[in-house]
């Protein structure tokens, strides 16, 4: 890689965080600063980069300058599988939004090379850990290269649907789901923000809404945040759940948006369920 002057290599970081700030809208400064903090380029493959573009596909980054990695785009992990180092603006709302803070224990559901690991471990501090689960044999030998500057993760290589990660303040599924796993309901502490993209069957990636679930203590606020499309989290999606899941959001966008909890109690299915199932319910009634 070619000398560049870290002072300009820093400067290049900070502006790309500040870009973030404003195109993902972020509220927390602490995440901002965090982006302003991580490398990088240290997390993805090459060089030589590969940007991925929806319509040429991969394009090689001329030169090898660090720099060239801030910017609000697709960088390729693996080409042949199509693997890509998440959108940074859609990553760092959801990260916004997962209310890891220090002293924390935070989960990441299919955590790649570990960028947004790094974030996450930047925000809980040296007094706090990060749990970051990744089913990929590849991917999880690089997180685990890559994140050994932070000492607070642990990276475990295994299905992020079964593991069990213990209790958590906040969890970040990086896959597509059609439902909510009660494990994962279940390792939320009061408080603990739960971030699920919820989506639909589609040839290569999934397409629908993230959910933002909170654990009032008594019950679970939920609503939707952002469109997405992502890549299948295999264990916790049913072909069933996708067709229903469908079918609600094809109610059109103020219903979707109308959505402000979870129940995991036992009901009729009524007007104010959007989402209604044996195991749950999205309801837009607000929480008990």
């Amino acid at each position: 890689m070619p000398s560049v002057d870290p002072k300009a290599v820093d400067e290049a970081r900070r502006y790309y965080a500040e870009e973030l700030r404003f195109v993902a809208d972020l509220k927390r400064e602490e995440v901002v600063d965090a982006f302003a903090r991580v490398p990088r380029e240290d997390f993805l493959a090459g060089p030589p980069w590969y940007v991925a573009t929806p319509e040429r596909g991969y394009r090689e980054v001329t030169g090898e300058d660090p720099r060239d990695t801030y910017h609000n785009v697709l960088y390729a992990l693996d080409r042949k599988r199509h693997l890509n180092n998440g959108q940074p603006s859609f990553l760092a709302r959801l990260i916004d939004e997962c209310g890891a803070t220090a002293g924390n224990h935070a989960v990441h559901i299919g955590c790649g090379s570990g960028y947004y690991t790094a974030i996450l471990a930047e925000l809980v501090g040296e007094h706090g850990h990060v749990t970051a689960i990744e089913i990929d044999d590849d991917l999880a030998a690089m997180a685990r290269r890559n994140l050994g500057p932070w000492p607070q993760v642990s990276v475990k290589h295994a299905d992020g649907t079964k593991f069990d990660p213990g209790a958590a303040a906040a969890i970040l599924v990086n896959a597509g789901t059609t439902h909510p796993l009660a494990l994962w309901l279940d390792r939320m502490l009061p408080g603990a923000n739960l971030i699920l993209p919820l989506t639909v069957n589609a040839p290569l990636h999934g397409l629908g809404w993230v959910l933002k679930v909170h654990h009032l203590g008594r019950g679970y606020e939920a609503r939707f945040i952002s469109p997405v499309g992502i890549y299948h989290c295999g264990g916790a999606r049913s072909d069933d759940m996708s067709r229903r899941l469908s079918q609600a959001f094809m109610k059109g966008n103020e219903a979707r948006d109308a959505v402000r909890s979870l129940r995991l109690d036992g009901h009729l299915e009524g007007e104010q369920c959007w989402l209604h199932t044996d195991d749950f319910c999205l309801s837009t009634a607000p929480p008990e």
